[in-house]
């Protein structure tokens, strides 16, 4: 089955060139916010973003980067080959990713999975891939209900909900230890289900050594591989999903909870209904919804006229450059 999806993070000189081919081709504008060029092609939308991240999506995806972004711009052979550049990712290997980082609200959610070469063909059968790259939460999370029937309970969940985060925040004081902290307990818990698993990918967002430290007695076996693009690998990308979907189910709950719908993101959409919590039930409610040491939390109080030391003298500014 084809896949209908894919990311590429392009230079300067490569933005250029496609810029070019998409101006000259048989292309058709569309509307996409953000974007520094938005088209449909032949059974696809193109779109390149001004943070240089070109998004091809549709039916005609993957013939469309065979044949015109490789070749023409990424000067690359890739799609039709993964397995025989990185014959790896077919090996038994867990992947893990997290969600919930950049959101203000909510938990922080690590997900661990495991990979086999059977498995890698049912995940790249559902085109599971990045939980960024999905249309929508509902297409997200149609997914997650995908990759865990064909998963059977070989994966694993580490949801750390906002009130225990601003706990290990305030002894850690750093944002990618705490993070590391959590994908060490996430390859922990799938390895007493797959204990003989030779090796975990995750993606690259500080020292290999900080989650290799973190490990207990029955991780210390395990070799811990921390990539750029790490969610290419299909253990990864589902594990993706999976994190993300947990992320979303407990951010509604934690909604209905409060009373209050919870938005993803640390927007100005997301600072209004911080001020609506805190004028309903005072500053202490953030340590119970909300990952206190954003500089949302400084504003929200600021704005609603709280004394604000019992929270941001514990939590301290931002890490994570939400604004």
């Amino acid at each position: 089955m084809k896949k209908t999806s894919f990311t590429r993070k392009l230079t300067p000189e490569q933005q250029e060139c496609l810029v070019r081919i998409l101006d000259t081709g048989n292309y058709r504008p569309a509307e996409t916010p953000h974007t520094i060029r938005a088209v449909k092609g032949r059974d696809c939308n193109i779109n390149l973003y001004r943070s240089g991240k070109c998004v091809v999506q549709g039916r005609g995806a993957e013939d469309w980067v065979l044949f015109t972004l490789e070749p023409e711009v990424l000067r690359t052979a890739e799609v039709g080959y993964e397995d025989a550049l990185d014959p790896a990712l077919r090996e038994p290997h867990l992947g893990v990713d997290e969600s919930g980082k950049g959101d203000y609200f909510g938990p922080l959610v690590v997900a661990a999975a495991y990979v086999n070469a059977e498995l890698v063909d049912g995940l790249r059968g559902l085109n599971v891939r990045d939980s960024k790259n999905y249309s929508s939460d509902r297409a997200l999370r149609k997914s997650a209900e995908q990759v865990r029937e064909l998963l059977e309970g070989r994966y694993a969940l580490v949801p750390v909900n906002p009130s225990a985060y601003n706990r290990l925040y305030d002894k850690m004081r750093n944002v990618n230890s705490l993070v590391a902290w959590g994908h060490a307990r996430a390859i922990e818990n799938l390895l007493e289900q797959v204990p003989d698993c030779p090796r975990a990918v995750l993606d690259k967002f500080g020292p290999t050594h900080r989650v290799e430290r973190a490990l207990m007695k029955r991780g210390r076996g395990i070799r811990v591989e921390q990539r750029v693009r790490a969610e290419d690998d299909p253990a990864v990308a589902a594990a993706s999903v999976l994190a993300r979907d947990e992320f979303l189910s407990r951010l509604e709950g934690l909604g209905k909870t409060c009373g209050v719908a919870l938005p993803k993101g640390a927007s100005g959409k997301v600072r209004a209904a911080a001020e609506q919590l805190v004028r309903a039930n005072g500053p202490e409610v953030l340590r119970e919804t909300a990952k206190c040491h954003f500089r949302t939390t400084d504003r929200v109080l600021e704005a609603c006229g709280e004394e604000m030391r019992s929270l941001s003298s514990e939590n301290g500014k931002s890490e994570s450059g939400n604004p």
